[in-house]
């Protein structure tokens, strides 16, 4: 996507755009979404607010060049060696993938990354408080709420025995992923059937599987690029009748029945003002890793009655939002 789609794209949420060549001075942040195929509206206008907070308003003294690989994630090492080539000033990523690459590919221009698990247990940071070398950012937790999600699955389903795990097996967190809802398929005495996806057509085909097989639930683990393919995923399950959980509030607005995980929004923005303070000189190897004290439950219950799955008013009661 180009840069000024991308801007046009936040439609009220972006700031006035100023030609990239009438501002040669102004610091660059290479923004690079390994999953999407374009931004998610909320999201970047969450980001760009952070980054107004410590004075950078993109396209006044900034400017964000946006990239999003759409799971392409071979390309990201020429992505990072042309960023490197360039001295981009800071590098935003999202996913493990991207901020794998962007360290790879430079130990010396910053990176700020989005990441849903432990960046310590891959490689990115020495230690949480202490980041050191310079990469810092937000771990959104995706990983560690695993247990928490098929819970909650249960919770909602008591009867479901049979669960599909959809995942992509070009993340290198799925096979971590993995080990977390075995375990706690386990806890629950849940049957755990793993399906494979990393393009729209295996998604297409994972749910036509489905729909053979007729698992009561299905599980999506948290990924950039089903992030991107939010509205697909929604959509086949709501076809084929097939309950799922997902990580993040998106999928569920866009029709999916439950979600459990950070606040999206409250995490962008605290990741948009990192990437300011950074630009203003701080360190990020002094800026521990931030983690998340906000967590959500989301319910849609139109979803709910159209797939005639009743959600027990205790689960209703504690769900933070309840679409209808």
């Amino acid at each position: 996507m180009r840069r000024r789609e991308f801007i046009a794209g936040l439609g009220s949420a972006a700031w006035p755009v100023v030609a990239w060549a009438q501002q040669p001075a102004m610091p660059v942040i290479e923004f690079v979404h390994g999953g999407l195929t374009e931004p998610i509206a909320g999201e970047m206008a969450a980001f760009l607010k952070g980054l107004s907070e410590t004075g950078y308003v993109e396209g006044r003294n900034v400017v964000v060049e946006p990239h999003f690989m759409a799971g392409h994630y071979d390309r990201l090492p020429a992505l990072m060696a042309d960023s490197v080539r360039r001295r981009v000033g800071i590098i935003v990523t999202v996913g493990r993938p991207a901020s794998i690459a962007a360290k790879d590919a430079t130990a010396t221009i910053p990176i700020v990354f989005a990441l849903g698990e432990d960046p310590v247990k891959i490689g990115l940071v020495a230690s949480l408080p202490r980041p050191g070398g310079n990469a810092t950012g937000f771990n959104f937790f995706a990983g560690e709420v695993t247990g928490k999600r098929l819970m909650l699955l249960h919770q909602m389903m008591p009867m479901a025995v049979r669960v599909a795990v959809l995942v992509n097996p070009l993340n290198s967190a799925a096979a971590g992923t993995l080990r977390e809802v075995q375990e706690a398929a386990r806890t629950n005495a849940l049957q755990i059937q793993v399906l494979n996806a990393s393009t729209s057509r295996d998604i297409d085909a994972a749910f036509d599987a489905l729909a053979r097989e007729r698992p009561d639930a299905l599980f999506v683990a948290s990924d950039a690029f089903f992030a991107g393919r939010r509205t697909q995923l929604a959509t086949l399950a709501a076809r084929d009748r097939i309950p799922a959980t997902y990580p993040m509030r998106e999928f569920v607005a866009a029709g999916g029945l439950m979600s459990y995980g950070t606040d999206m929004a409250d995490g962008w923005r605290q990741v948009g003002a990192y990437t300011g303070r950074i630009l203003k000189g701080t360190k990020p190897a002094d800026l521990p890793v931030v983690q998340p004290t906000k967590f959500e439950l989301v319910i849609n219950l139109t979803t709910a009655n159209a797939l005639g799955v009743t959600i027990p008013e205790t689960l209703l009661a504690t769900a933070d939002e309840v679409i209808q």
